[in-house]
């Protein structure tokens, strides 16, 4: 304000206008007689408490005696302890407070934004990723199958084959490797694995593979997993999903196995951690290739196999099913046995003979062993087959079939109810004459004949038996690459505890074959324990000869030239060394004595195991 005088004689205020306001910005006013526009002049550039004649604001804060001369920041710097070295999983340095809690933030400069405009990011789930995410969670929860869960929920929600693919590869590689994902994901948090609640954890672990296993953009696989976390948790452990996933992104999958291999301590150990195997399975396998005549070095090669997505192998059975509509649809012959087809054009059940039951997936290993059996030299009577364990019911609907061929009649036990029932929807498409499924314990076979309700023509209550099958329950170390969640789920305790099993179930198996009849002592595993050790013990008793069961399965493969598809650098035959049980007249190792070990990174199959045995 300004003052002029009245004609009063009283002094009267002007206001003063403000630079830049009405018509006095322009020429400048009449009043207040300089004939200059106050907006010329320079506007001060001294603090507004300064123009106002106050104490400048940096003194009044020194004259506090609360001030220290330091900033928040400075001050909040000097409450943490900084670590130079970098954070686990990269992404800054560590701070730790006084209390030794660690900052896993990182500083704001260095926090990263999404790439996708918040209107570009989704807000649930896709199908294909949903899909995966409830197969991992039935096989986390409800120790499901992944093999029998996926293909249920594909139909459920109707995935066409590009998305059904697109789950499949989720679902199965976050399983196979889970283990390398874990202690990836252990690198990028504040705390165990086993603190962080368990269906985040699933999300973390298909975003990793997404990230590291699959051909998927980062910001797509960081976007979609957080929209899963989203809808399947809730908004606030997506958030930390996120967190997460953007540490692991941070370093390629080279990298991180690169980390993993320094970090480890031994070379079991990483083997372990880069090819996704418990250390105690790695130990095992390599233990397993050495005990059927091939070398540990193979190891690596094994464990990559296990690894490695299978192709869908499929079987018409014989006299019933036809390839012809498979192979129309892109399937390829198979390259081992007859009558086999592999298959990777989507959804099997679209297939008619697969719907009507008389072409099935199975693994090419389990139709060499069930051949094999039916194709093995017997004297005598050839009439009476028995499938001692036969849930769930592939090997039996094989075996069936050829014997329907040949007159025999096969009776298939299980001791399971519900896996009956699938052996008995395995065997539907076979003449009802030529089969019979019965429920009870494989060691009291005798006594589950004498008390079934109704046999095959042929088939007595106290009959002995011309060809058994034993496939005894095992650790399934040789189907990982079709379950890989059974790596994760087995532990050495669980051999130790099936060996007695084992033992009861081929002792029964010879119990209930005629003199001269044959055993086909199989496993789908190559553990020494469970394979090499059971039928040596066997043979050691006396009861059983050794046959050249790889001469058996040579003959049952394809022939090129005369020459078996599993012979030379193909062969699986190995001699095991069995002493002659003192007193015992006949050679329990007949002549060229072998048993047979199938490998997943050598014949493309799963790893079985089987040993023909000729009672004596």
């Amino acid at each position: 304000m300004s003052e002029e005088v009245t004609s009063g004689g009283a002094p009267r205020k002007r206001k003063r206008k403000r630079s830049g306001s009405g018509a006095a910005s322009g020429a400048g006013s009449a009043r207040g007689g300089s004939g200059h526009s106050r907006s010329a002049q320079p506007r001060s550039t001294q603090p507004r408490g300064e123009r106002r004649g106050e104490q400048p604001r940096s003194e009044r804060r020194a004259s506090s005696a609360r001030f220290d001369g330091k900033t928040s920041i400075q001050r909040a710097a000097e409450r943490a302890v900084t670590h130079t070295e970098d954070k686990r999983g990269g992404g800054g340095v560590t701070k730790r407070s006084a209390s030794g809690r660690e900052r896993n933030r990182r500083s704001m400069g260095e926090r990263a934004m999404s790439a996708a405009a918040p209107s570009q990011r989704a807000r649930t789930a896709d199908s294909a990723r949903l899909v995966a995410y409830e197969t991992l969670l039935a096989v986390a929860d409800k120790d499901a199958y992944a093999n029998l869960v996926l293909p249920k929920l594909i139909r459920s929600h109707r995935l066409d084959a590009r998305d059904a693919g697109f789950a499949t590869e989720l679902a199965y590689g976050t399983l196979r490797a889970q283990g390398t994902y874990d202690a990836i994901i252990s690198r990028c948090v504040d705390r165990p694995l086993e603190k962080i609640d368990s269906n985040a954890l699933l999300v973390l672990r298909m975003g990793a593979h997404q990230l590291l296993g699959m051909r998927v953009p980062p910001h797509a696989a960081l976007n979609q997993s957080v929209a899963l976390a989203r809808d399947v948790i809730g908004s606030g452990p997506s958030g930390f999903v996120n967190a997460v996933l953007r540490r692991v992104s941070e370093r390629s999958r080279e990298e991180w196995l690169s980390l993993l291999s320094n970090e480890a301590k031994d070379q079991l150990e990483r083997q372990s951690l880069e090819f996704s195997h418990p250390v105690w399975m790695v130990r095992s396998l390599r233990q397993a290739l050495a005990a059927h005549g091939r070398t540990p070095g193979e190891i690596e090669d094994l464990l990559a196999a296990d690894n490695a997505a299978p192709v869908v192998n499929l079987v018409a059975l014989p006299g019933l099913g036809s390839l012809d509509e498979a192979l129309d649809k892109g399937a390829e012959p198979g390259a081992l046995v007859e009558g086999s087809a592999l298959y990777s054009s989507g959804d099997l059940a679209r297939l008619e003979g697969v719907r009507a039951g008389t072409l099935r997936a199975q693994d090419v290993g389990s139709q060499l062993v069930a051949r094999a059996l039916a194709a093995a030299p017997l004297e005598g009577s050839d009439s009476a087959w028995l499938d001692l364990c036969a849930g769930p019911g592939g090997k039996a609907a094989l075996l069936a079939a050829l014997g329907a061929q040949r007159g025999a009649a096969l009776v298939a036990n299980e001791a399971a109810p519900h896996r009956a029932r699938l052996v008995q929807n395995s065997l539907e498409p076979i003449p009802a004459e030529s089969y019979t499924v019965l429920t009870g314990d494989g060691r009291e076979i005798s006594s589950t004949l004498k008390s079934a309700k109704s046999l095959p023509a042929g088939i007595a209550p106290d009959q002995l038996f011309d060809r058994v099958m034993v496939d005894v329950p095992c650790s399934g170390m040789g189907a990982l690459r079709r379950r890989p969640e059974a790596r994760w789920r087995k532990s050495p305790r669980d051999i130790a505890d099936l060996l007695p099993l084992q033992r009861e179930l081929l002792q029964a198996a010879v119990d209930a074959t005629r003199p001269g009849g044959v055993i086909a002592y199989v496993t789908c595993s190559p553990h020494a324990a469970e394979t090499q050790n059971i039928v040596a013990e066997m043979l050691e008793s006396g009861q059983v000869q050794l046959m050249n069961s790889a001469r058996v399965l040579e003959s049952v493969a394809l022939q090129n030239a005369g020459v078996s598809a599993l012979a030379g650098e193909k062969s699986a035959a190995f001699t095991p060394e069995i002493k002659q049980p003192k007193g015992a007249e006949t050679p329990v190792l007949g002549e060229g004595a072998s048993t047979v070990q199938l490998w997943p990174h050598v014949h493309g199959t799963d790893a079985m195991f089987m040993a023909l045995l000729r009672k004596l």
